[in-house]
């Protein structure tokens, strides 16, 4: 697979990561072992950017890598990218709001280490920025772990313009990763303007759409009944399911003309919109994981990516509830 840059530090990733969280948390029952096989069989088709966080389980799924890749933490630790993020108080194993303070910072930095069972963290995010501290004052504890030597390249998750400015002007900032996808696109009219001009490479999250975008979703009676998107994302209520197929129609069209899966033309319209752009689908089976791979592979003709911005309104529901939407920087 080819590799693309993150920022300007030195970053250089697989073109596409692997999104670990529904591995242990969100969508369903976990299966360790086809996930521990999902993670190796990406290092195998070129993947070497794995993408999780300490509030997935909480703890879970840093745990199941540090479990799952031992011995190529051992052996070969130059050969992957470990990326996780922080910024929640995590109380008898929920989030319970937001923490971002620099003591704390540093706290579960060291914690996710000792989970994963690495030295250092090649890529670590905020998860959310906290507004009841300084974005200066976080962004500092962080450039303190990386003169520690326990974190090599920083990041941002869902942060807005003001945000982004005033973390790069403390630390390079490598990498900003948010939600991007055919039916999610808030980002283009000044997030990625922001990033491109600061020379932060930009990784979404999602970009299949939490899985509507493959056509599997019709009715929320296709989630299984723990699943996260059935209570957290108004998205997939029955009407905006049945409103959003009209987004899925148009993919599909353009998956007929390619002779691929609406999955995959949904993913390589995410990578074809630049080169610094390194989105993450999130599987924990090997089946997935080939067909997001080979996505790769397909190129879109510029009359594709018309066609598709032409087509494609924007989607019903917000991403988030209220209580979620709350906690993007915006």
């Amino acid at each position: 697979m080819e590799q693309r840059k993150l920022g300007t530090q030195g970053l250089i990733v697989s073109a596409q990561g692997l999104g670990c969280m529904g591995m242990s948390h969100a969508y369903g029952t976990p299966d360790d072992p086809e996930s521990i096989a999902t993670l190796f069989e990406a290092i195998e088709l070129g993947i070497n950017f794995f993408d999780t966080a300490e509030i997935y389980g909480p703890y879970e799924n840093e745990k199941l890598i540090g479990r799952a890749f031992k011995e190529v933490f051992q052996t070969r630790r130059d050969q992957v990218v470990i990326a996780t993020k922080f910024g929640f108080n995590i109380v008898d194993g929920k989030p319970v709001g937001v923490n971002s303070r620099p003591e704390n910072v540093k706290q579960v930095c060291d914690a996710s280490l000792q989970r994963l069972g690495i030295d250092h963290i090649d890529l670590y995010y905020q998860h959310r920025v906290d507004p009841g501290v300084p974005i200066e004052d976080t962004v500092g504890a962080m450039a303190d772990l990386v003169a520690a030597g326990k974190v090599r390249y920083l990041g941002l998750s869902e942060a807005g313009v003001s945000s982004i400015r005033r973390a790069n002007a403390v630390h390079p900032i490598s990498a900003l990763q948010s939600e991007y996808s055919l039916w999610e696109r808030n980002v283009e009219d000044e997030i990625l303007p922001t990033i491109r001009e600061l020379g932060i490479g930009f990784v979404p999250y999602s970009p299949l759409g939490r899985g509507f975008l493959t056509g599997a979703i019709k009715s929320v009676n296709d989630l299984v009944e723990n699943d996260w998107r059935r209570a957290n994302n108004p998205r997939f209520s029955e009407e905006n399911l049945d409103r959003n197929q009209v987004i899925v129609a148009a993919i599909q069209q353009i998956a007929a003309k390619k002779g691929a899966t609406p999955g995959q033309i949904a993913l390589a319209w995410v990578m074809a919109q630049g080169e610094d752009v390194v989105p993450i689908p999130g599987t924990k089976r090997r089946t997935y994981l080939r067909e997001n791979v080979a996505a790769a592979n397909i190129e879109l003709a510029t009359e594709d990516l018309d066609w598709l911005d032409e087509k494609i309104p924007a989607a019903a529901g917000a991403r988030y509830t209220e209580g979620g939407m709350r906690l993007l920087d915006r």
